[in-house]
């Protein structure tokens, strides 16, 4: 059952923090002990939150905390090591106030990337977009009006994995954090996929998801839905089956044409990846196997 210690919003944003991610067997005493040691470094815990999944007896926890005057977080990741051993997790402590930088992947529906550049020209996104690459050049002016790189990687059947080198080549040489796919029509390799395990989302329309492949939602309208949806989830070599972070749906009747319901798609395909995307920036999301814990 996750706990929350109350904090308000505007010290969460304007105090210098850093986070605190652990995942480890569920066992008593380790909720004491991270305590222990932020306190014991003069810390002061800002936002807690933690949950132990019954059916794997494994404990996820996420800890916000100021540190004080003079404490970087390589001293703070030398001191939490050693709690680290003797309780046993995986773990990762990262400082707040560095944006996450961040690649997106687009084809010809836009979108996604409009409500993405748009959250984070408004500061509502906190991550830096180190460019944005497509195999089309449909949004090449809308993102270069923004003063942000584009790179133009068209892909056909026998360039493919040549086109896949060269992308791998720029996420190294941007030193990407995540890479967002925002209506990206091109399948990733499984190579690419186990690279960058955890550190790429993809938005897929529908919410079960159903209708896969071409015209989505026309074959949604044939069959007379009365809803809509979308699925953001981390990229594994499944395609559209990776863990699930986000998602959500909208209504609709029978009155609705088909483009009403790719209109209300695609408000929610952007809603959701936007939820997913700061879920993951803001160090929210933890995996469990093929499952995701997501802190609010």
């Amino acid at each position: 059952m996750a706990t929350r210690q109350a904090c308000t919003h505007a010290d969460r944003v304007t105090q210098h923090h850093f986070i605190l991610l652990i995942t480890c067997d569920d066992r008593p005493g380790i909720v004491a002990a991270v305590a222990q040691c932020i306190a014991g470094q003069g810390c002061n815990i800002l936002e807690s939150a933690q949950y132990g999944d019954s059916d794997t007896n494994r404990f996820f926890m996420r800890v916000a905390f100021a540190p004080p005057a003079g404490l970087g977080i390589e001293t703070f990741r030398h001191a939490f090591a050693i709690v680290a051993d003797e309780i046993g997790c995986d773990w990762q402590v990262h400082d707040a106030s560095r944006k996450a930088r961040v690649a997106i992947l687009v084809s010809q529906g836009g979108h996604c990337l409009n409500d993405l550049l748009y959250r984070t020209s408004t500061g509502r996104m906190p991550m830096e977009i180190t460019s944005v690459i497509s195999n089309h050049r449909t949004w090449q002016r809308r993102v270069e009006h923004e003063g942000l790189d584009f790179h133009f990687l068209p892909v056909t059947p026998e360039n493919k994995s040549a086109q896949e080198e060269k992308l791998l080549a720029l996420l190294d040489s941007q030193r990407v954090d995540l890479v967002i796919l925002a209506r990206y029509m091109q399948v990733l390799s499984a190579d690419l996929c186990a690279r960058m395990s955890g550190r790429i989302i993809n938005i897929h329309h529908s919410f079960l998801p159903g209708f896969k492949g071409a015209r989505p939602y026309h074959r949604a309208h044939e069959r007379g839905v009365k809803m809509v949806g979308a699925t953001a989830h981390y990229v594994t070599a499944d395609l559209d089956e990776g863990p699930i972070i986000a998602q959500d749906v909208s209504v609709v009747d029978h009155a609705d044409k088909v483009d009403d319901l790719i209109a209300q798609g695609q408000d929610t395909e952007s809603r959701v990846l936007a939820r997913a995307v700061k879920a993951h920036i803001e160090h929210r999301v933890l995996l469990n196997s093929n499952r995701t814990i997501v802190f609010r």
